[in-house]
């Protein structure tokens, strides 16, 4: 076997000192980015690194400035539910896209509510520098205690007033329902009926409250309600106890669209039509809505851009800055032929 020869061993961070004329110490502070290196220096230390291909151990960084460059996106949720609600793909992506241009990598741990020790464990144990927390629930204080010792982001507002929850990034859950809402009172709907999710979710409590709201402001009967977990099969049962307790309801506002795609069939099975008979309003605008049949009128939610803003909000606090402790993101109607 032949031995490896002075030019063939991996480049170090000596060998870039030496060919850019500084120390090993001003290398180590231009590969970290430090700004105390004068723009002269720093660019020849970086044509140094280029010209000998020279790619930083990214271990050694670790240890130096106590980072992984890894940050867990944890949804305190069934596997089967996350795969297959499309919401949760189209945030990962936005999360993905945030941290694109950064050097963090993101573990996604999608956990029962048995197994929190095991990821209290892994996200205090130094793996990550920071989580994301989604889908979370009343009683959820387990990730509020985590985030007095690691930088955490809540993808929506906790129900409980939990002082350790400084940092949330939402949608206008409240205002989307009231357009929806409104949408079926404009169409001269009369008898609407709500699939509400789960209360023990900010989106379910907002959804139902910015719905009952709007129907009472106009006068309108809000008792027509059910309840579901943002399943399809969920919100076929919740429709079909809705149809036969008051056969007179001629609208429907589910709080997701895969609730609503459930009362799609509900109401065929009746035999109703939509939107003749039925009129129906979904909530979140997933990639399903625009291809059912008919078309699905939903209020779009932002969920791209909730993951990306998470994540960005996430890297601020690890990164020390001051970041404002809530954002709320606007939520709009999209209008099609179910109502």
């Amino acid at each position: 076997m032949t031995a490896k020869t002075h030019s063939d061993a991996a480049p170090t961070l000596e060998m870039v000192a030496a060919k850019a004329g500084v120390s090993r110490a001003t290398v180590s502070r231009v590969v970290n980015g430090s700004p105390k290196v004068s723009p002269e220096i720093t660019t020849a230390v970086r044509e140094a690194i280029e010209a000998l291909n020279y790619v930083p151990n990214s271990a050694a960084r670790s240890l130096a400035s106590r980072r992984t460059q890894a940050i867990a996106l944890v949804v305190p949720e069934s596997t089967a539910r996350v795969f297959n609600d499309p919401f949760f793909a189209t945030l990962v992506q936005g999360v993905g896209l945030a941290l694109a241009d950064t050097e963090y990598t993101m573990s996604m741990l999608i956990e029962s509510e048995a197994a929190f020790d095991k990821t209290r464990r892994y996200l205090l144990g130094g793996n990550v520098d920071g989580a994301l927390v989604v889908s979370h629930h009343t009683g959820d204080h387990s990730y509020a205690n985590v985030s007095r010792a690691l930088p955490v982001v809540f993808g929506g507002r906790p129900l409980d007033s939990v002082e350790s929850v400084n940092h949330t990034v939402d949608v206008d859950n409240a205002h989307g329902a009231s357009l929806a809402a409104q949408h079926l009172i404009d169409g001269g709907r009369t008898r609407i009926a709500t699939i509400a999710g789960p209360q023990d979710m900010p989106p379910g409590v907002d959804r139902l409250r910015g719905f009952v709201e709007t129907l009472v402001g106009a006068g309108l009967p809000a008792d027509a309600i059910e309840y579901g977990d943002f399943s399809p099969a969920s919100g076929a049962i919740a429709m079909r106890r809705l149809l036969e307790r008051d056969p007179a309801i001629d609208a429907v506002f589910a709080a997701n669209d895969q609730m609503a795609m459930g009362a799609y069939s509900a109401i065929a099975e009746s035999g109703r039509s939509i939107p003749g008979d039925v009129a129906v309003v979904g909530f979140d605008d997933d990639r399903y809505a625009a291809t059912a049949v008919p078309p699905l009128t939903t209020v779009h939610q932002p969920s791209l851009e909730m993951g990306a803003e998470m994540a960005r909000v996430l890297v601020r606090l690890i990164d020390g800055e001051t970041v404002q402790p809530s954002t709320i993101l606007p939520t709009s109607l999209v209008v099609r032929e179910s109502a």
